[in-house]
C-alpha cells in the first residue's frame, strides 16, 4: 500500500513527488482520475477508484456531467482514503486524447485543487490508459502544467504522481528532471533505479 502523510513535511515547502503504487490507497486530501466527458466510470484508474471507493463516486460524478474535456469536477472520495476525487476531463465518447488536452485536465485539476482549500494532491498518469496515449508525452504535459503552477503560486503543498509500472515511472522522472521538478523524497522506486 502507498502511503503519503502530507502532514510529515513543513507547510509552506512544496514538493513534487514521484511513488510507484495504487493510487487509490494512498492517503491524501484528493487523487485524480483520468475521465471521459460524461464521467462514466469503466477501466483503468476511473474503474480501480470506482471498485475501491465504491459506486457512490460514480453516481456523483455522472450528476456532474458532461464536462468539457480540458475542465475537471470534484465528487466525495466515498470508501477511497482520499476525501476528495477529481474527475480531469482528458477525452470525449472516441476515448482518443491529446497533449493540450492532457495539460489543460491537468491545470484544471490543480486549480480544482486549490479552489477546494486543499494542500495535497495525487496525479496518475492521465490519458495513458483507455486513452492509449504516449508516457513520454503525457508526462511532459503534466510536468509542465504543475511546474506552471508551482511558479505561479499554487497553494499545493504536496503534489505526487503516483504511477502503476516501472516504464510510467521512468517517464515521469525523467519529464520532471526536465522541467526543474525534482522528485523530492518520493517512495516505491522500482527496482535499479537511482
Amino acid at each position: 500500500m502507498s502511503r503519503a502523510d502530507p502532514r510529515e513535511r513543513a507547510p509552506d515547502k512544496p514538493r513534487v513527488r514521484l511513488i510507484k503504487g495504487d493510487i487509490t490507497a494512498v492517503v491524501c486530501d484528493a487523487i485524480v482520475n483520468a475521465a471521459n466527458d460524461h464521467l462514466w466510470m469503466g477501466g483503468g484508474v476511473a474503474g480501480a477508484i470506482k471498485r475501491r471507493g465504491g459506486e457512490e463516486i460514480e453516481r456523483e460524478a455522472l450528476r456532474l456531467g458532461p464536462v468539457p474535456v480540458g475542465r475537471a469536477v470534484a465528487t466525495g472520495g466515498g470508501r477511497l482514503p482520499a476525501r476528495y476525487v477529481i474527475h480531469a476531463v482528458t477525452m470525449g465518447q472516441d476515448l482518443v486524447t491529446s497533449e493540450p488536452s492532457i495539460g489543460a485536465a491537468t491545470q484544471s485539476a490543480l486549480r480544482l485543487a486549490d479552489e477546494l482549500g486543499l494542500r495535497s494532491l495525487a496525479l496518475p498518469a492521465l490519458g495513458t490508459g483507455v486513452g492509449g496515449f504516449p508516457l513520454n508525452r503525457a508526462a511532459a504535459a503534466m510536468a509542465r502544467e504543475v511546474a506552471a503552477y508551482l511558479s505561479a503560486g499554487g497553494r499545493l503543498t504536496d503534489i505526487l504522481f503516483v504511477l502503476y509500472d516501472d516504464s510510467a515511472f521512468t517517464a515521469f522522472r525523467t519529464a520532471l528532471r526536465d522541467h526543474d521538478l525534482p522528485d523530492l523524497g518520493g517512495e516505491g522506486h522500482p527496482p535499479g533505479s537511482a
